[in-house]
């Protein structure tokens, strides 16, 4: 399923959304409510979804490589195995999420909630300044 560019959604209709394995390649999301929504191996790369309501969402296997998740709420959300590498999350709330398996290298976490989250067998790669 490939869907055109999607101007900023910020209305409820994509609540609980059923769009697994769905193309949204470079769309803006961005303020979207994806709450409930099943994303499951979609095609996220390089998607605006900054501010977008996440809560719940099922991401798991995903592709979100350069997405920007920037202020987006990712708590509670599935996001087994997907790869963000080189994600922008800064500041997102990850509270809650299972990143189990998540490829997160080169992804920027800066100021981001993960409380809670199960970062296990999760690869990360850290930049360290020196």
């Amino acid at each position: 399923m490939t869907l055109p560019l999607l101007p900023g959604i910020a209305s409820g209709m994509l609540r609980g959304a059923n769009l697994p394995g769905a193309n949204l390649r470079y769309a803006d999301l961005s303020g979207a409510n994806l709450r409930y929504a099943n994303l499951s191996y979609a095609i996220l790369r390089g998607a605006d979804l900054s501010g977008a309501n996440l809560r719940y969402a099922n991401l798991s296997y995903a592709i979100l490589r350069g997405a920007d998740l920037s202020y987006a709420d990712l708590s509670y959300a599935d996001l087994r195995y997907a790869n963000l590498r080189g994600a922008i999350l800064s500041d997102a709330d990850l509270s809650d999420a299972d990143l189990c398996g998540a490829i997160l290298s080169d992804a920027d976490l800066s100021d981001a909630d993960l409380c809670g989250a199960n970062v296990s067998i999760t690869n990360v790669t850290v930049q360290v300044s020196s």
